[in-house]
């Protein structure tokens, strides 16, 4: 056989990364994940619709997670994974997704990690990067007081940012606005207490690797999106 001066050539990896977006109450986190998604042309996938989902479609997750909650329990990190094994195993998360609600403990994260290294194959990997959207808690409790929502239509207003040309009023039906008990003061206080507490491991866990990339969301929209995305070595559109 005759020698040759071919150099063999190796495919790189090609590594895709998954952005873990958490936020405080009032943070913009479900738009920053749509936007994202919208960008990145990935799927967006929120723990909390999944969960909704399979309650809807009445299938056998959901009956055990309808169950769950009817007795007014938490739904359990196995329950939780289950489903969102499932969907993330799905052809159209091959070259990535944005997480949105998940996860919410150190057990999760590792579970996730697993996942993601158990299914690396020779030429593609997933990368979790965890997005902290950081907005100060005066912020948020200017944003979250303030919403005020319709009894009949569920439309949303606020009464700085978006408020009904009558006040009180809906603009669609003309019905007296309520202010949610999720939006009063003490509430959001304990809510921003628990988010604090919950996402101190999460933290932690992504840390120690440097896949933290924390973003100041108290800025518009499109700002937020536009610095996630040149982080993570994207061009905004």
């Amino acid at each position: 056989m005759q020698g040759t001066n071919e150099v063999l050539r190796v495919e790189p990896m090609m590594q895709h990364i998954v952005p873990i977006v958490l936020g405080p109450p009032g943070a913009g986190k479900g738009t920053q994940c749509k936007r994202l998604s919208e960008a990145l042309q990935v799927p967006h996938i929120s723990t909390g619709d999944l969960l909704r989902e399979h309650i809807r479609k009445g299938t056998s997750l959901g009956a055990k997670v309808k169950r769950t909650i009817e007795r007014g329990n938490l739904v359990p990190d196995s329950l939780i994974w289950e489903m969102l094994q499932e969907r993330i195993g799905r052809s159209d998360c091959r070259q990535g997704f944005v997480l949105d609600g998940f996860p919410r403990t150190a057990s999760q994260a590792e579970r996730f990690d697993a996942y993601l290294a158990q299914h690396k194959s020779a030429r593609h990997s997933l990368l979790p990067l965890v997005v902290r959207l950081a907005v100060d808690n005066s912020v948020l409790l200017r944003r979250l007081t303030g919403r005020r929502v319709c009894p009949k239509c569920a439309s949303v207003f606020h009464i700085e940012f978006g408020a009904p040309q009558v006040p009180g009023h809906c603009d669609h039906d003309g019905a007296e606005l309520f202010i949610r008990d999720d939006d009063r003061e003490a509430t959001i206080r304990e809510r921003l207490r628990v988010y604090e507490r919950e996402i101190s491991p999460i933290l932690q866990h992504y840390g120690n690797d440097g896949r933290i990339l924390e973003i100041a969301g108290d800025r518009p929209v499109e700002q937020v999106t536009e610095e996630i995305l040149e982080a993570m070595g994207h061009v905004a559109v």
